[in-house]
């Protein structure tokens, strides 16, 4: 079961990075697909956003290829998935985002999710 969850928490994180890097460099776009409006400011945000979705995501596949994975980075990367969904869910809540949006927010519901349990599962071989 391990072996599955690694691999699972390997693809979020590549997609993390790759999504969060298109953020980074394509704000606009991004914002187009997800139905917000677009604003000099809002992709400037957006792309703040993307940077830390990068960075989070990198740790991530990091934390995974260490010699000891780390349970507190895998634990704060799955808070920032969750935090993920909190903020789009409120931002289409909010209308802010269109329904679009809600995909994203759900994979990041669920990688949050499979993150917190690859921590449990990391804290049993630790014993």
């Amino acid at each position: 079961m391990k072996k599955y969850i690694t691999i699972t928490a390997v693809v979020i994180s590549v997609i993390t990075i790759a999504s969060g890097l298109t953020q980074v460099v394509m704000p606009g776009f991004v914002l187009n697909v997800i139905g917000a409006e677009v604003t000099g400011i809002s992709k400037h945000l957006f792309g703040i956003v993307g940077m830390f979705m990068a960075l989070f995501g990198s740790l991530m596949l990091h934390t995974v290829y260490q010699t000891h994975t780390s349970s507190t980075a895998v634990f704060w990367c799955a808070m920032q998935k969750l935090g993920a969904f909190v903020a789009v869910s409120i931002g289409v809540y909010n209308e802010l985002f269109g329904w679009m949006a809600m995909g994203v927010a759900i994979f990041d519901l669920i990688s949050g999710v499979l993150f917190l349990y690859y921590t449990k599962i990391l804290k049993k071989d630790a014993h």
